[in-house]
């Protein structure tokens, strides 16, 4: 299990790059997302200038260098970061099924690629598909890309991604938490983990995006948790 403190040991190597904090780079637009049954086509999206962020820092040491910045803020990621091709390695325990899907290449979300996302990202237990939000995917994806940049080269599990009202219902009704207006329920949100990342690591992360609520559910045994992303209003629980 990879800690907070293993994580910043690794990352004291950074204290002598140079970084600049931008904007979220990527798929999120003011449209709506393709229809899952679309004939495929790109959807082009404009990068957004970067902009400077001040970055909180601790008293420097005697020598006058700086402290690193926190790892745990990706907004002090790299221009270069979220310009490359993006491609989600993804599993769903609910189903069995594996993908690594490059959705995103050159400013375009791959339609094709979305449209299996979609489908992965389904009602297991309602069997149906409905449209993800992009933005969803664009933190999903920067989550996965971070870590492995520290030897953390595991699939994202989704544990629930789209639910109907009904599927949702059940789930209030089995004690298992869910909320009466979920974004489970409007292509919003998703129940993520990652191997042998525990929960606190995994949630610092995913919020440092400030794309919207992460919900943080811890729970005993070898697994551990999970973490609830979304793409609503910037909040944070836990469950």
């Amino acid at each position: 299990m990879v800690s907070r403190r293993n994580f910043l040991k690794q990352g004291a190597r950074w204290s002598t790059l140079g970084v600049i904090a931008v904007p979220l780079i990527g798929c999120a637009s003011a449209r709506a997302a393709p229809a899952v049954a679309a004939k495929s086509r790109p959807v082009h999206v404009k990068a957004a200038p970067a902009r400077p962020v001040q970055l909180a820092q601790a008293e420097a040491p005697a020598t006058g260098m700086a402290p690193p910045p926190d790892i745990f803020d990706a907004q002090a990621l790299d221009l270069e970061f979220w310009l490359k091709p993006r491609t989600l390695h993804v599993t769903r325990p609910a189903s069995g099924e594996r993908a690594s899907l490059l959705y995103w290449k050159d400013g375009e979300i791959v339609d094709a690629a979305y449209q299996e996302l979609c489908h992965l990202m389904r009602d297991v237990n309602g069997k149906e598909t409905a449209p993800i939000d992009p933005k969803l995917f664009e933190t999903l994806w920067g989550t996965q890309a971070f870590v492995a940049r520290y030897g953390i080269d595991q699939p994202l599990e989704i544990l629930s991604g789209y639910r109907t009202a009904k599927s949702n219902q059940k789930l209030i009704e089995q004690g298992v938490p869910a909320a009466r207006q979920s974004l489970h329920i409007d292509g919003k949100a998703a129940d993520i983990r990652i191997a042998n990342l525990n929960a606190e690591v995994l949630g610092g992360l995913v919020r440092s995006f400030r794309q919207g609520g992460v919900g943080f559910y811890y729970r005993a045994g070898p697994r551990g948790g999970w973490i609830h992303a979304d793409t609503g209003l910037q909040r944070t629980w836990k469950g």
